[in-house]
């Protein structure tokens, strides 16, 4: 379909939108490119036969010699080590691991490579951290009244977990819209399933909102927007208060969705507070005692521990005053201690406990969008927490997105324009029905739009520019049948979402080189065709990371809980003593925590500021492509902060052990930050700078025991400072 095509049908698609569609206006949406299945194609014949090394470069090479244009040459192995080292696994490639490959000149060479990272527990903690920023992966609640969520961390290590064990793509996708309801008597699986559902729990809330109906309305319409872009690259939650303006889905569709997620409890956590208004608390769920998933905090609270707890509540229990702050005050010291036991059982256990989403009851009432636990009634009254619905129930138009404002009730169901043969909900929320629809290899834009996403991460830019957009308001393929070809693939191969990077980067394409062809920058300025493969700077997560590797500092192993599970529950940033928040800036910014960026703690409008100033994904949106900024206080942090510093230091003294002379110290420090070996320009000039440094610290008068150490740290600042550190070509 010729973009001139696409803009008339979208013009179209606004004016057939007024009500429900009939059955021929939606047969003529349908036409639409994305909304159609998948086509099978033979990979088409080339000029260049000897160049394709597999479908993906017959498809790729037939488009660029159709417009007149070639790829350029291929990278060195040293370049393509480094590059597919980093895509995979988020750390830049050993020393030895270089040589290993630059020597093997077998015809298995890569493979062993791919292969080696694919298998490697790094890989889920890189490909996880991708999945957290669509998911948008978080450890508070955000918003005006940021509340902590200690529980988070349990999807976070689910998801890991999920890309380690190549769990298959549509079984990913049912687990976290329905991983509730998906029966097994298997205590770990049923674990591991509730927990999955945290995908729809971990978004911002509002806390602070007085009107139970709105908070209900604001939550099912977060939980579609992540639901309909994640899994389908459709915005459907623009038709909350009016149909959609370029797709065709209308409101009664957008309600028809919010009837599902309505019908089902959001199980968060959270604990009412006042002075930081917070009065939407929820339950957790309860995981099995036998599952055997730590607790992420001390796994028992001592008797003595209780006692002293249990004292300071009776002591606030019988303080009396007529000073309404100090009671207010009080209020909250005395939810935070109940919090805290109330995360024990009676014998002092720690409680296993997530969060996720449960069908609400059939009929009957709920706690949802009610306080829970003692102590609601001190300064509660002021607010209104009812209005929620309390049972599974279908939703009624809300005209103009207005609670006070009720149409016609809508039949829960499913996206009119992609459901050929839609599936009954008989009984239930309906998000089991909703899981194997989104799930279903006949719904054509599941499979598009995941292996869309996989693509931009190995190749800088998607297939579909707009990863979270196949609608007429999108940009449409630029190799549709690529596109195609890559989703029949993917499915056909069980939804192996390794099989499928594998495949990618086994191609003649990803091993391309990444110098400019004049000819081809002219003709195709953003590389929509794939002619080269374009450098990239590192993520934040990567950079990061690189330095602590390079460092020997790095903690490869995955530590247990986050540091906001052992603040428990309370305001992340809480000035009121005993309030979790009095460590959450420390914990933020720990220079000292030598684990993978992926398990820093997440905090929703305070990100550590390693990640902020590296463009991090903003974690209550989804996010699909970071953006890629070079500002100056980039610089300043690898200069100045302390953890640049610290970790410098600690390649300085790495790297100066690693040799007898300056040349053979040299030689290691350009092998570890580059993965190749120093020119001889690069020895002199190293040498040269370390001497001009060391005079320059003496002449500070710095201590003669010193003046080595910080002569080689500074050199090594210098090397993360780079071009060549923080890039991947």
């Amino acid at each position: 379909m010729t973009r001139a095509s696409l803009l008339c049908f979208g013009v179209a698609s606004i004016a057939l939108l007024g009500g429900r569609p009939a059955a021929a206006q939606l047969q003529e949406g349908q036409k639409y490119w994305a909304f159609q299945a998948p086509q099978k194609v033979s990979p088409p014949s080339v000029k260049d036969t000897a160049w394709p090394h597999s479908d993906i470069d017959r498809f790729l090479l037939a488009r660029l010699e159709s417009k007149g244009l070639h790829p350029v040459g291929d990278a060195d192995k040293r370049t393509l080590i480094r590059r597919i080292t980093f895509d995979l696994i988020g750390l830049p490639p050993l020393p030895q691991e270089v040589d290993d490959f630059v020597n093997d000149s077998s015809s298995s060479a890569l493979e062993k490579v791919v292969d080696r990272l694919l298998d490697s527990p790094r890989f889920g903690e890189r490909w996880g951290r991708h999945w957290l920023d669509v998911a948008r992966y978080a450890e508070t609640t955000g918003k005006t009244s940021n509340f902590n969520y200690p529980q988070a961390w349990r999807y976070r290590d689910y998801v890991i977990a999920s890309f380690n064990a190549d769990k298959p793509y549509d079984q990913f996708i049912k687990e976290q819209l329905a991983g509730d309801l998906l029966p097994t008597d298997d205590p770990k699986a049923k674990a591991e399933r509730l927990i999955a559902t945290g995908f729809l729990a971990i978004g911002p809330k509002a806390l602070d909102e007085r009107s139970g109906l709105q908070f209900e309305l604001d939550v099912a319409d977060e939980q579609i927007d992540v639901t309909t872009q994640a899994f389908l690259g459709l915005t459907a939650a623009c038709a909350r208060c009016h149909d959609h303006k370029f797709d065709p889905i209308p409101m009664q569709d957008y309600y028809a969705l919010a009837g599902i997620f309505r019908s089902t409890q959001t199980c968060y956590g959270t604990v009412p507070y006042i002075f930081i208004a917070s009065v939407r608390p929820t339950p957790l769920l309860p995981l099995p005692a036998d599952c055997g998933l730590p607790a992420g905090k001390p796994d028992r609270l001592t008797t003595e521990e209780r006692e002293r707890i249990q004292k300071q509540i009776d002591d606030l229990q019988k303080r009396e005053t007529t000073d309404q702050i100090v009671r207010l005050v009080n209020f909250e010291q005395l939810t935070l201690l109940r919090a805290r036991l109330d995360a024990y059982d009676a014998d002092g256990n720690a409680k296993l406990l997530a969060m996720g989403v449960r069908d609400k009851p059939s009929a009957g009432r709920s706690p949802f969008g009610r306080g829970r636990g003692p102590g609601m009634g001190m300064g509660m009254g002021m607010f209104g927490a009812s209005g929620g619905s309390a049972a599974i129930a279908d939703s009624p138009i809300h005209l103009r997105g207005e609670p006070n404002q009720r149409g016609e009730v809508v039949p829960r169901g499913f996206l009119q324009v992609l459901s050929r043969k839609p599936p009954v909900i008989k009984a239930g929320s309906g998000r089991r029905e909703l899981a194997d629809w989104i799930a279903n290899r006949d719904n054509p834009l599941t499979a598009r739009v995941m292996v869309n996403r996989v693509w931009m991460h190995l190749f800088g830019r998607g297939i579909v520019p707009t990863l979270d957009n196949f609608g007429v308001a999108g940009q449409p393929p630029t190799n549709p049948e690529l596109l195609d070809h890559l989703a029949i693939t993917f499915m056909d191969d069980g939804w192996s979402v390794k099989g499928l990077i594998r495949r990618m980067v086994l191609s003649r394409a990803y091993q391309l080189g990444s110098h400019l062809d004049a000819a081809n920058a002219q003709a195709d300025p953003e590389n929509a065709l794939v002619w080269r493969m374009p450098p990239r700077r590192l993520d934040a997560e990567a950079l990061r990371d690189s330095m602590l590797s390079v460092s020997g500092l790095l903690d490869s192993t995955p530590p247990v809980g986050s540091a906001v599970a052992r603040m428990g529950e309370g305001p992340s940033l809480s000035i009121f003593p005993g309030g979790a928040g009095g460590r959450m800036t420390q914990a933020v910014n720990d220079t000292r925590d030598n684990h993978r960026s992926v398990y820093l703690a997440i905090v929703r409008d305070y990100m550590p500021e390693s990640m902020s100033l590296f463009d991090a994904a903003d974690c209550g949106m989804v996010i699909a492509q970071r953006q890629s900024t070079t500002v100056p206080s980039q610089s300043l942090y690898m200069l100045n902060s302390s953890f640049s510093q610290r970790v410098a230091e600690a390649a300085a003294g790495r790297i100066y052990e690693s040799g007898a002379s300056d040349e053979e110290r040299i030689t290691a420090a350009y092998r570890l930050s580059y993965g190749r070996e120093a020119t001889a320009q690069e020895q002199g000039a190293a040498k040269d700078f370390l001497t001009r440094f060391s005079a320059a610290a003496a002449r500070d008068r710095v201590p003669a025991f010193r003046l080595n150490k910080e002569s080689w740290a500074a050199l090594c600042q210098a090397m993360f400072a780079s071009a060549e550190f923080q890039f991947r070509k």
